[in-house]
């Protein structure tokens, strides 16, 4: 047995980085087996598959269901394991290929949870890299971490815009993409959504996307970037839930 010689911190940084390895490694590996098409192997090990798992007939369906099957039990295990660091009181909460830092239950539950769920769809990846470097930042007392989470708001409001056949070439910023969303012929979100995302932007990532010159640099508190990452969060699962 391999004796701890390091500090106890140092030991059990080691093995939750390698919990994170093999979950994320995993996770990938289901990623790109669905992502593909669904080959002749996969649909030989449906069709030998036992009564018990009830596949269809099919040999395409029962191969397509399989996928379903052993992607819910990764999803599952991911369950076991956040809900272990709850048990165990360790603020922690692997999603995405991460562990980074919860400290918030309801949050969690409510907000961040379901958020990663819909994030890890591929179509949103520029998102989820965005808001990762947020926690991260903010975990870690790095820099404007509310730059990253405002960021990634915006390039959902984006891909929305440009999903729906709405972007027009013509647009100067988030504001213009928001009117995208906003005006009266698209009505995706109503004047008053309009109006706080707008200020958000203004107030929130705006002062820290543009040189301060002479003026003092924003910075904002830890409540407030909390405040910042969490209203994005909030902002992107229910926009990409209205889709």
């Amino acid at each position: 047995m391999k004796t701890v010689t390091d500090s106890p911190d140092v030991h059990i940084k080691e093995r939750l980085s390698l919990i994170e390895l093999g979950f994320r490694q995993k996770e990938n590996e289901i990623a790109t087996l669905n992502a593909s098409e669904i080959s002749e192997s996969e649909q030989l090990l449906a069709s030998l598959s036992p009564s018990s798992l009830r596949l269809p007939d099919d040999p395409q369906e029962g191969a397509r269901k399989r996928r379903e099957i052993n992607t819910a039990a990764f999803r599952a295990s991911v369950d076991e394991l956040n809900a272990r660091f709850r048990q165990a009181g360790y603020p922690l909460n692997y999603h995405n290929g991460f562990i980074q830092i919860s400290t918030d239950d309801l949050v969690q539950k409510e907000v961040e949870t379901p958020f990663w769920m819909l994030v890890s769809d591929p179509v949103w990846k520029n998102v989820d890299l965005d808001m990762k470097e947020a926690l991260d930042r903010r975990d870690s007392d790095g820099r404007d971490p509310e730059f990253y989470a405002a960021r990634a708001l915006e390039s959902t409001i984006k891909i929305i815009s440009d999903q729906k056949g709405w972007t027009h070439g013509g647009e100067k910023g988030a504001h213009s993409y928001i009117e995208n969303l906003a005006s009266k012929k698209n009505g995706f979100i109503l004047s008053w959504e309009s109006t706080l995302l707008k200020e958000f932007f203004t107030h929130v990532r705006n002062p820290i996307g543009h040189g301060a010159g002479n003026l003092q640099m924003q910075t904002l508190s830890r409540q407030q970037t909390e405040w910042a990452i969490e209203f994005s969060m909030s902002w992107i699962k229910n926009l990409i839930r209205r889709l």
